[in-house]
C-alpha cells in the first residue's frame, strides 16, 4: 500500500490567500490545485471527508514532486476550520451567487472557499454565510460549472493580482 501524504511541515507564515477545498472528490483536481497553491505560496486546507485517500496515486501523480512545497493541511471538522476565521474573510464561490468573483474585496490572508466537484457548496453552509457568496460567470448557461482546478486559478490568481501579489511571485 502507497503511504499516504501527510499534511506537510511546510508553512508559509503569512500566505497571501488560503484556499478552503470542501469534501474534493477527484484526486488529480486536489493535486493540481496543490501545485498552484506551491507555485503561489498560498495555503491549502482540505477541509471536510475526503472523496479518496491521501494515499491515492492520482492525487500524488497531479502535484508531481511539489508536495514538499505544497502548505497543506486535512482539516475533517469544517466547522472547526471555518471558526478559525472571521466570516467576513471568507468567499465562497458557488453557482448559485449573484456577484460574480471580480466584486471581491480581497485582503491578505483571506479565505476563497469552493465546494466539491459533483455538489459544490452545501445548501447549510451557503445559508450561514449569505452575503459571502460569489461566482464565476459563463456565458453559456447551460454550463452548470467549470473544473474545479481551473476554477481555484481563476480566481487565486485575479484575486492575487488584486492584492499585488503576482507581481512579487517572480
Amino acid at each position: 500500500m502507497a503511504q499516504p501524504l501527510t499534511a506537510s511541515t511546510f508553512r508559509i507564515a503569512a500566505p497571501a490567500l488560503t484556499v478552503v477545498l470542501v469534501e474534493p472528490q477527484i484526486p488529480p483536481n486536489t493535486g493540481n490545485i496543490a501545485r498552484l497553491c506551491a507555485a503561489t505560496r498560498c495555503h491549502l486546507i482540505l477541509a471536510g471527508k475526503l472523496g479518496f485517500e491521501l494515499s491515492d496515486s492520482h492525487l500524488k501523480r497531479a502535484g508531481l514532486d511539489y508536495w514538499d512545497y505544497v502548505s497543506w493541511e486535512h482539516d475533517p471538522d469544517l466547522d472547526a476550520c471555518l471558526a478559525r476565521v472571521p466570516p467576513q474573510r471568507l468567499h465562497l464561490l458557488t453557482r448559485h451567487a449573484p456577484r460574480p468573483y471580480t466584486k471581491m474585496a480581497t485582503q491578505s490572508g483571506d479565505w476563497l472557499v469552493f465546494g466539491k466537484e459533483t455538489t459544490g457548496l452545501g445548501r447549510v453552509l451557503l445559508d450561514r454565510f449569505p452575503d459571502r457568496w460569489y461566482t464565476i460567470p459563463m456565458a453559456e448557461p447551460r454550463v452548470r460549472s467549470l473544473n474545479l482546478s481551473s476554477a481555484v486559478a481563476v480566481v487565486l490568481y485575479h484575486s492575487l493580482t488584486r492584492l499585488g501579489d503576482v507581481d512579487a511571485i517572480r
